[in-house]
């Protein structure tokens, strides 16, 4: 999704400013303040398949899957908007703000949000105790990376056109192509 940077506010400021806006969303990264805007139909649809594909492994488990819709509070300091969410924490169920306790989280990146989802959005979902896997998928070209946890360190784990794309912390694997399905990266018959 597009993003539009404003001036630093306090958290409270933001706090109501989102809480109050009917039509536009906006994330908070330590006083920034970034208005998100839609994103091209070959990123609406990778979407909405890798909802998919990740929903049906996990139903009949405690994880849910959130979409863009909801907000994710990082720190008091920091509230995004991830493409896709999966948390397996019970305290996350029925929260009516923001979820808290994340598993997985998804970004499917395009120009405009490139540089920050691979930057500072990657460093502070690192930095959340309870994010397992940090997955972002290219819109211009079939590649998935995932970052994993693995006892103190970060792996990056590459996938490409052919590859099984493996989310080790729900026990969820696909065929990448699947995640591009019906895009224009993919030929259909």
């Amino acid at each position: 999704m597009a993003q539009h940077k404003y001036s630093a506010m306090d958290v409270e400021d933001y706090l109501i400013l989102n809480s109050n806006s009917k039509t536009v969303r906006y994330e908070y990264l330590d006083g920034e303040l970034r208005m998100l805007a839609g994103g091209s139909p070959d990123h609406a649809i990778t979407i909405a398949n890798l909802t998919a594909i990740i929903k049906g492994p996990l139903k009949g488990s405690s994880c849910r899957v959130y979409n863009s819709d909801v907000q994710l509070k990082l720190s008091e300091k920091r509230y995004v908007y991830p493409d896709i969410t999966v948390s397996c924490d019970r305290r996350d169920r029925n929260q009516k703000d923001a979820i808290h306790y994340p598993r997985v989280v998804i970004e499917v990146l395009s120009p405009t949000t490139e540089a920050i989802d691979r930057g500072r959005k990657a460093a502070y979902y690192r930095a959340s105790s309870t994010i397992q896997e940090y997955m972002m998928v290219d819109t211009g070209d079939v590649l998935v990376e995932v970052h994993r946890r693995e006892d103190e360190r970060w792996t990056i784990n590459t996938f490409e056109a052919g590859d099984i794309v493996t989310l080790e912390s729900l026990n969820v694997q696909f065929p990448i192509e699947d995640a591009y399905e019906g895009t224009s990266l993919i030929d259909e018959p």
